[in-house]
């Protein structure tokens, strides 16, 4: 698989990131969310169709695709949308790709899985990088104010991270009844359709103060932010290249972080930028488990130099 194609659904993810925040002052966050899911998602059934991939035809499939839909389309974008309106688009991101360590301990559960040494290390620090993340040391004294708490677009995120960390585990699950493609265009439709109901009901004319420039950004969060990326991770991830994905995760939050310094004019306080730090560390650890415990398994070898006899 070349590089571009590992690389390039973090990429659009990180910059979608960008993209929406800066669309949202014009727009509200529910309806925000449903552009970004259904047109994608009808984009990515045309290709399917268009390459002859199967449609699900038993119950279990289209059963399997609606509770995919609303875990990992419907609570996934509803929590992003909220989370961003009310943070920085990279420290949201941060957020949402701390879902590696849920992934790690979903697995542990469900599937047995060994997390190792490291792999608890990195839950640690990732633990400790979110804590920092979402909350000021002040307002972790003053934690029992939960209206508070619950105005820091931080914590949105994390649930985020927790409905996309489900989502990635039962992709797998699902694709034995449906084809990965088809699925991921089902899902980001019928996922999508709750958040247009709810923002018609409470947010109006959300589309109403869209510039083109606004409208242009939302395509841009659609066709790459949604389409490109989802058809494209979950693709891979059905055809066995988890390893190598989930080593790149930690690519968008890096990408929404420098983007949203450039273009946006975002900042870390020195608490935020350790918080970051750690989190990343503890992403990159816990992607990495096995093959440190691989290498940490194998008898290290001890260079001898073999010289002439004097």
């Amino acid at each position: 698989m070349h590089p571009f194609w590992l690389i390039s659904p973090f990429f659009f993810w990180g910059t979608a990131m960008i993209v929406m925040k800066a669309v949202l002052p014009q727009t509200a966050p529910l309806f925000l969310g449903a552009f970004r899911l259904i047109p994608a998602g009808l984009l990515v059934l045309a290709v399917a169709m268009a390459m002859g991939r199967s449609q699900p035809r038993s119950w279990r499939a289209w059963g399997g695709i609606l509770l995919f839909a609303l875990v990992d389309g419907t609570l996934f974008q509803g929590f992003l949308v909220t989370g961003l309106a009310r943070t920085q688009a990279g420290l949201g991101s941060v957020m949402i790709d701390s879902q590696p360590l849920v992934v790690a301990l979903l697995a542990w559960w469900l599937y047995g899985e060994t997390i190792g040494l490291w792999g608890w290390l990195g839950l640690g620090l990732g633990l400790g990088g979110i804590a920092m993340i979402a909350l000021s040391p002040q307002e972790w004294v003053n934690l029992s104010d939960w209206a508070q708490v619950w105005g820091h677009g931080e914590w949105w995120m994390l649930l985020a991270a927790l409905a996309m960390a489900v989502g990635t585990v039962m992709i797998r699950w699902l694709s034995r009844w449906v084809d990965p493609v088809v699925a991921t265009g089902w899902h980001l439709v019928l996922g999508g359709l709750p958040l247009l109901v709810l923002s018609g009901l409470g947010e109006g004319a959300a589309w109403s103060h869209l510039d083109g420039a606004g409208w242009l950004g939302m395509a841009y969060s659609t066709v790459l932010g949604s389409a490109a990326s989802y058809g494209l991770f979950f693709y891979l991830a059905a055809q066995g290249n988890l390893t190598s994905l989930s080593a790149l995760t930690f690519l968008t939050p890096v990408f929404a972080l420098t983007f949203g310094a450039l273009f946006l004019g975002e900042t870390l306080t020195p608490w935020q930028l350790s918080g970051v730090i750690l989190t990343l560390i503890s992403i990159t650890l816990i992607n990495q488990r096995h093959r440190l415990h691989a290498s940490g398994a194998q008898p290290v070898p001890v260079p001898v130099s073999v010289e002439p006899s004097p």
